[in-house]
């Protein structure tokens, strides 16, 4: 049996092909993560535009800083996750101060709670798309197609308690996006 703490091989075996500088590990991280890091770029930013630019940045970062990485912190994705989260949060808040400096927006206070809002339906978002499939899609089911636990049941092939502890899981899981602004699972940020 593994040891909680030894990260998976191919987040190792990457992180020492991206250290070397091959830039055929750097195209398997982008096909691998870029969906996760526009999603949670868009959830922070609001802005596909911005997204887009974060995207870029980010796998930029990640190719000039492969050391960033610490295996032993947590898993790569994790770690890609926290340097998105960074980097959109930053953008975010430079174009804030531009416009409250501008005249263009709210107060200072607003600017943090608009940073903390986006911060959390990242994390949440980040949860969803972490979460094992079968509690993801028995959330699915009850909120998109807004099924009860009986009904979820039956469209997933399974036990009506199945159903109501995939959703609890799952619910339980979600809940914790309000714990800290960063995804979880990573100590490290950019």
């Amino acid at each position: 049996m593994a040891k909680k703490d030894v990260p998976p091989r191919w987040d190792r075996k990457m992180q020492q092909r991206l250290a070397r500088g091959e830039a055929a590990a750097l195209g398997e991280l982008y096909d691998r993560f870029a969906s996760l890091v526009h999603s949670l770029a868009h959830r922070v930013l609001g802005d596909e535009k911005a997204a887009d630019a974060i995207t870029r940045e980010v796998f930029t970062h990640i190719w000039e800083h492969p050391e960033g990485y610490d295996p032993k912190q947590g898993p790569l994705r994790s770690w890609v996750a926290t340097v998105t989260h960074g980097l959109a949060v930053r953008r975010l808040r430079d174009s804030e101060s531009a416009a409250l400096t501008r005249g263009e927006s709210g107060s200072p206070e607003e600017l943090e709670s608009k940073v903390r809002r986006a911060s959390v339906a990242a994390r949440a978002d980040y949860i969803v798309h972490s979460m094992p499939s079968p509690l993801r899609a028995a959330l699915e089911l009850a909120y998109f197609q807004r099924r009860d636990y009986r009904q979820t049941a039956v469209d997933l092939g399974v036990t009506e308690e199945e159903a109501r502890r995939r959703l609890r899981l799952g619910l339980q899981l979600l809940s914790t996006a309000h714990d800290a602004g960063t995804p979880p699972g990573y100590g490290g940020a950019v």
